[in-house]
């Protein structure tokens, strides 16, 4: 299922899932969220304009009961940093989900916002990138990142002028500061992987066993 509270890559994250496996439920009723089997949080845009759509849209409660049942999720650019506790983009206070701030790039000598192909180095295993290499790239768009306070969340690393986490997880909870839907083949195998640990129960148990084999 993808939240629909306006965010401009709703479709194009709607038609990835649909390509590596079935068209996915698009809703923007909170009522759907606790049915959900997988739930897609996409976006693009500011932070306060991601927050005060979800919440006029009653959609802040039925996302934090979701991902505390421990279901899978799949947060995606802007779906990444609301999950966080605060962003630097108007002081905006987020889900707190996950530890951590959204920090303005600054890097110097390079263009904000950070837009194009960047490599994302893994940093451990999971079910998520399985088959897609380190250092592989994919496309960004953004003037912000996610600064995590705890390094054990970040599951993919990116350099743009900063080093930051470009993929996080924990237990039932990944996302992705680039957009795996304008990324290619190793992009839609994301997808495929979100998928396939979501039908696997996309928790803990199964991000376990992944360690397991990685040893």
């Amino acid at each position: 299922m993808v939240i629909d509270y306006g965010a401009g890559n709703l479709r194009s994250v709607a038609r990835a899932i649909a390509h590596v496996h079935e068209a996915p439920n698009v809703t923007a009723d909170p009522a759907d969220i606790a049915a959900a089997g997988a739930l897609v949080l996409p976006g693009v845009g500011a932070a306060a304009d991601t927050m005060a759509n979800l919440r006029s849209r009653g959609l802040v409660t039925p996302i934090l009961d979701y991902i505390a049942a421990g279901r899978p999720f799949l947060g995606v650019c802007m779906g990444l940093q609301a999950l966080l506790e605060w962003s630097e983009e108007g002081g905006e206070e987020c889900l707190g989900v996950l530890p951590g701030k959204v920090r303005k790039f600054s890097p110097e000598g390079r263009k904000v916002p950070h837009m194009g192909w960047n490599t994302v180095e893994w940093v451990r295993d999971h079910p998520f990138i399985e088959g897609v290499p380190s250092g592989s790239a994919f496309y960004f768009v953004h003037s912000f990142y996610p600064e995590v306070s705890d390094p054990g969340l970040a599951l993919g690393l990116t350099e743009y002028g900063v080093e930051f986490a470009s993929v996080v997880a924990r237990d039932n909870v990944v996302a992705t500061q680039f957009h795996p839907e304008k990324s290619g083949d190793h992009g839609l195998l994301l997808y495929r992987n979100f998928v396939r640990w979501a039908l696997a129960g996309g928790g803990v148990a199964q991000v376990a066993a992944a360690a397991g084999r990685a040893s």
